[in-house]
């Protein structure tokens, strides 16, 4: 079926026909809340329905769902639309290779680059693959394809430095970012606002804080680019993290003269870095600032305020907070409940926490994967391993709001084995990874060295252990070899 083209920005849904969606699309797929499950049914039923829907909200779907990471929905939307007939232009493409990464790895984005018309193959393409090797942490596969959009003279902006340097940053090298500033000079290609925020980053990470303020002051000289409140946000945040709280709170100052437009994550960045500071009573004033601001205030900023007062031990004030969200909450969201149910279960208060986790199932929000994991993560503390390992494989069999596997820690499977091995229970031991293989493609070394030690304290032995390590392609220390030895008889 043809797909109407519309690329004003009308968006006058009460005049359409009735071969249209009766309601806007986003609307539409928000409808019973914003979950994946929830997402992913509507959007099934309005493909199914054949209704038509015009191309902008399609492009401003796909970016609120974006902007929720609800990839998948997300890629099935732009597949199917575009098997109606929706003609993508070079920016579409270059969202779907996007999306491709995230949803089906970076294999797929590379098959969907290539199959691109050479028509397609600009900046905007070349661009978001580059950005999704650098998500991946993928350096010379990124630095090479910098290099080939350099070669074909392709016209450039900051983005694909700036994501050059993200992927610095992230693996550990902030000393190479300086060189890229420098390129970006040379070649007369204007930074932005993310660019001096990247430097400034860097520049923290060799611990050099007047370096970063000097690219504040750099930023002023140059005028081209207006410190915003993200800068400010950013400049905070590096003097929060060297210790610097007296100079965080004047950055926190110039953040909020900044927020001129009430940027509802500015609120939060305010609330969040004055927490980090310790300063409770800024924290209240911002809230109550924001919450002028937002009359509506959404889920996310009662997380973050919750979350905010359970680092400062404030349980009373968090309580406070959570009674009002949980009184006025439009969807029970069990991010929320599962902060309070963490301050309980910090505090001991097994039943407070358990009580929790029963009223947000009568309000329709079941436990996540998070839920089960902090209920989990307090019977470890206090030996009750059964309970535990019960929870864990709770955790496990929920997986996450996405639908992709929830992973233990390494922390948290070291502390399990850990238990095992002085305990020499090596049946615990053995249902313990099975419950794992569940989450967990590959077991690795620091769970079969464990297991191998549990057999040797608990005097088991175990023909088929090294038959396990080969098929696994786990290569054990000498330590664990010569134990092998022992537990390895017929």
């Amino acid at each position: 079926m043809a797909m109407p083209q519309r690329f004003g920005r009308t968006k006058n849904i009460a005049k359409r026909s009735k071969k249209h969606l009766e309601e806007a699309l986003y609307d539409r797929l928000f409808k019973k809340g914003g979950s994946d499950v929830s997402v992913r049914q509507q959007l099934n039923q309005f493909l199914k329905s054949k209704k038509r829907v015009f191309k902008w909200e399609v492009g401003d779907t796909l970016k609120k769902l974006r902007n929720r990471k609800l990839y998948y929905p997300a890629l099935k939307l732009s597949e199917n639309m575009e098997k109606r007939g929706m003609n993508k232009t070079v920016s579409d493409q270059a969202i779907h290779l996007d999306l491709v990464a995230k949803v089906r790895g970076i294999d797929a984005a590379e098959n969907y680059f290539v199959d691109l018309p050479e028509t397609s193959k600009n900046h905007l393409t070349y661009g978001s693959l580059l950005n999704c090797y650098c998500k991946e942490l993928m350096t010379e596969k990124a630095e090479a394809l910098l290099e080939k959009m350099k070669e074909l003279n392709l016209g450039f902006s900051s983005m694909p430095f700036n994501s050059l340097m993200t992927l610095y940053a992230k693996t550990g090298h902030p000393e190479k970012i300086p060189a890229i500033i420098q390129e970006m000079k040379a070649s007369s290609i204007m930074p932005d606002s993310y660019t001096y925020n990247v430097w400034m980053r860097a520049l923290a990470a060799v611990n050099d804080i007047s370096g970063a303020e000097r690219v504040i002051e750099e930023m002023k000289r140059d005028g081209r680019v207006a410190a915003d409140w993200t800068t400010f946000s950013n400049l905070a945040s590096i003097y929060v993290e060297a210790g610097l709280f007296e100079k965080a709170e004047r950055a926190l100052k110039e953040l909020e003269n900044r927020n001129a437009h009430r940027d509802l994550s500015a609120y939060q960045f305010l609330i969040t870095l004055y927490g980090q500071t310790g300063n409770l009573s800024e924290v209240y004033r911002i809230w109550r600032s924001l919450r002028l601001a937002f009359p509506k205030t959404a889920n996310i900023s009662y997380l973050n305020m919750i979350q905010v007062l359970v680092n400062l031990k404030d349980l009373p004030g968090a309580e406070k907070c959570f009674k009002e969200w949980e009184s006025g909450c439009a969807t029970y969201d069990i991010r929320v409940t599962n902060v309070m149910i963490g301050a309980y279960a910090k505090e001991g208060r097994l039943e407070n926490a358990e009580e929790l986790k029963e009223r947000a199932r009568r309000r329709g929000a079941d436990p996540n994967a998070k839920t089960w994991e902090i209920f989990s993560d307090y019977y470890l503390r206090n030996g009750d391993m059964k309970l535990a390992v019960d929870c864990l494989e709770k955790a496990i069999d929920t997986g996450r709001g996405d639908g992709g596997k929830w992973v233990p820690s390494s922390e948290t499977i070291r502390t399990f084995m850990r238990h095992f091995e002085q305990e020499k229970d090596v049946d615990g031991a053995e249902g313990f990874l099975e419950i794992l293989k569940k989450a967990v493609d590959d077991l690795g070394v620091e769970v079969f060295e464990p297991l191998i030690r549990t057999y040797a304290a608990a005097g088991r032995p175990s023909p088929v252990m090294l038959r396990r390590l080969k098929m696994e392609k786990v290569e054990v220390s000498e330590a664990s070899k010569k134990l092998l030895e022992a537990i390895c008889v017929e």
